[in-house]
């Protein structure tokens, strides 16, 4: 079970405000802005800013 559109469309960065993206994946949450990503735990988004993970350091550790 992914996140819905309609759930998407309200959920907003907790640091700076802007939009949220779903992953390829779908495990996590995008922060263009901020370069971070918000990871997805059973189905729940961990909007917590000190769990929010680099954007790179995401890519890079998901590829293995």
């Amino acid at each position: 079970m992914s996140i819905s559109k309609e759930l998407l469309d309200i959920l907003a960065c907790p640091k700076c405000k802007n939009n949220l993206k779903l992953t390829e994946k779908e495990n996590g949450l995008v922060c263009e802005k901020c370069k971070k990503v918000y990871p997805i735990q059973d189905d729940i988004p961990i909007l917590l800013i000190e769990e929010a993970i680099d954007l790179e350091k995401f890519y890079n550790n998901s590829d293995k």
